[in-house]
C-alpha cells in the first residue's frame, strides 16, 4: 500500500524553528501520518569552511521531530546547492536516484516543503519530485514583497499554500499570490516555543557568558550589507557606529553587537573605538547563536537594525522597543529596483522609528491602514509583468500619496519607465533613450553574430 513521505528543506536554524513550530500546530499533520524527512542544505558559498546547522544549539531537538536527516549537500555533490538544478530530460533519473538512496518506495506519495520556491534548492526539488505537492515557508519579511523569478506554471500550480510568521499582523504576503496561494500563519505561541527551546539549549554557552555579565540595555544588529554589493564596508562600518551612536542618544551605555556571521573583524574595532568615544560599554557576541536567543537571555530594552527581520522579531515576540538606521541610504543603494530587499527595507521604513531623527523607539503593533496599499504598489513596481492587476490600484495610490512619500520609495526614473504617474518630462526623455541604445546594441549584437 502506498504511503506518504513528507520532505522538509531546510538552510537555517531560524527556518528549521519555523518548520518545527508548523509541525509542532498540526500543520502538516499528525505524527505518524506520514514519514518526515528534514533535507538540509548548506547553502553558504563554501559549504566545507561554513558553520553547518547541526553545529548549532538547539538543532538536535528540532531534528527530532523528523524520522530521518539527510544533506542535500551530499546527494548532488560536488555540485553546489544554490546554483545546481537538473536538466529536464533528466528529472525521472534523479527521483529515482533520491527514492532509493532515502528509502522512499516507488509508488510513495511525496510532500515538499521547501523554504524559497524561486531559486534552488527549492526549485530543483520541486522540478525533481514533478507529482509533488508543494508546500512554501517563509521565515521573514521577503514574504510581504512579490515573487522575485517568475516561476513555471508546471510548478506553480501545484503550490498549495505559504506557511509565514505573522510578523506584522494585518499585511498580508504578497508572495506567490499570482498563483491564487492562500497564506496560513505559523501560530505565534508555537514559533515562540521552539524559539525558548533553542535559548534553553543554548544556556550552557561559555560566549553567553561575558555579554550577560555586561548587562547590555541595547543590541544593535548587523547584516554584512557589503557581501551583496549593496554597500561598500566603509559604509557599512559608518552604518554600525551610527546604530552605537543612536542607541547612545537614547540613553544606553551597554550595548552588544551581534555581527553578521560573515562579517570582517575590523566592524568590530570600528565600533569599540566609536564606543570608547560615547562612552559606551560595547560587547560583542561573536557566536552562532541566534539573534531571539540573545533576546531571551538578555532582556534588552532596545534593538537596532537597519532591516533585519530580527528587529521584527524582537518587537514581536519579546515586546522589545525597536529602533531603525540607514533604510533610505539602503533602498536609495538597491539595484535593480526589482531587489527582493525593498519590501522589507519599506515595511521597516514605514513601521519603526528613525533612531536618528529623534524617534522614540517603539513595540510594534498591527499594520496601519498606509501599509498594505503601500507595499502593493511597491510589489508592483518590482514586478508589474507578474502582477498586472495591481496597475491600477497603484495608480490611483500614487496620485493621492506620492507627494507625500519618501522619495526613495518610488525613483522617478522607475515611474517613468512603467509609465506610472510621478514621473516629469526629462525622466521619461531619458527612458525613451536607454531603450533606443537597447534596440541599438541588440541590432550590433545581431549583426555581429551573423558574420
Amino acid at each position: 500500500m502506498p504511503h506518504t513521505t513528507q520532505i522538509f528543506q531546510v538552510s537555517t536554524l531560524y527556518g528549521a524553528a519555523t518548520l518545527a513550530a508548523a509541525l509542532d500546530a498540526g500543520l502538516f499533520g499528525p505524527r505518524g501520518e506520514a514519514r518526515r524527512i528534514l533535507l538540509v542544505s548548506n547553502n553558504a558559498a563554501v559549504p566545507e569552511t561554513a558553520l553547518r546547522l547541526d553545529e548549532m544549539h538547539g538543532y538536535a531537538r528540532i531534528a527530532g521531530r523528523f524520522d530521518s536527516v539527510v544533506s542535500w549537500n551530499e546527494a548532488i555533490r560536488p555540485y553546489h546547492p544554490s546554483s545546481w538544478g537538473p536538466r529536464g530530460n533528466d528529472t525521472v533519473i534523479w527521483q529515482r536516484a533520491f527514492r532509493l538512496a532515502w528509502g522512499i518506495g516507488e509508488r510513495d506519495r511525496i510532500d515538499l516543503a521547501v523554504e524559497s520556491i524561486q531559486v534552488s534548492p527549492g526549485r530543483a526539488l520541486a522540478a525533481i519530485f514533478s507529482e509533488a505537492a508543494v508546500h512554501v515557508y517563509a521565515d521573514g519579511l521577503m514574504s510581504y514583497g512579490p515573487t522575485r523569478n517568475r516561476l513555471p506554471l508546471t510548478i506553480g500550480w501545484r503550490i498549495r499554500r505559504l506557511l509565514h510568521l505573522d510578523l506584522i499582523p494585518g499585511l498580508t504576503p504578497l508572495l506567490l499570490s499570482e498563483f491564487g496561494v492562500q497564506p496560513e500563519v505559523v501560530p505565534d505561541a508555537a514559533f515562540r516555543r521552539v524559539l525558548d527551546e533553542i535559548s534553553e539549549d543554548a544556556a550552557g554557552d561559555p560566549r553567553l557568558a561575558p555579554v550577560l555579565a555586561q548587562k547590555p540595555t541595547a543590541v544593535l544588529l548587523g547584516q554584512y550589507l557589503a557581501a551583496i554589493d549593496i554597500l561598500s564596508a566603509d559604509e557599512e562600518e559608518d552604518l554600525h557606529v551610527r546604530m552605537l551612536t543612536g542607541a547612545a542618544r537614547a540613553g544606553h551605555r551597554s550595548v552588544v553587537f551581534k555581527p553578521h556571521p560573515t562579517a570582517p573583524a575590523s566592524y568590530s574595532a570600528a565600533l569599540s573605538k566609536a564606543a570608547a568615544e560615547a562612552g559606551v560599554r560595547l560587547t560583542v557576541l561573536d557566536a552562532p547563536l541566534l539573534a531571539e536567543t540573545l533576546y531571551h537571555h538578555a532582556r534588552p530594552e532596545l534593538v537596532v537594525g537597519c532591516f533585519s527581520t530580527a528587529m521584527v522579531t524582537a518587537s514581536a515576540y519579546y515586546g522589545v522597543p525597536v529602533g531603525r538606521v540607514g533604510t533610505a541610504l539602503v533602498m536609495n543603494r538597491l539595484k535593480p529596483y526589482a531587489n527582493s530587499n525593498r519590501v522589507p527595507l519599506a515595511v521597516v521604513d514605514h513601521l519603526v522609528p528613525d533612531l536618528e531623527r529623534d524617534g522614540t523607539p517603539a513595540v510594534l503593533g498591527a499594520a496601519p491602514a498606509s501599509l498594505p496599499p503601500l507595499v502593493r504598489a511597491i510589489g508592483f513596481c518590482m514586478q508589474p509583468e507578474t502582477y498586472r492587476s495591481l496597475r491600477e490600484p497603484t495608480v490611483a495610490w500614487l496620485h493621492e500619496h506620492l507627494a507625500d512619500s519618501p522619495p526613495h520609495y518610488f525613483p522617478e526614473l522607475r515611474l517613468a519607465e512603467l509609465g506610472l504617474p510621478g514621473s516629469r518630462p526629462q525622466a521619461r526623455a531619458r527612458v525613451r533613450v536607454r531603450r533606443a541604445r537597447r534596440v541599438v546594441r541588440r541590432a550590433m549584437r545581431r549583426g555581429g553574430a551573423r558574420k
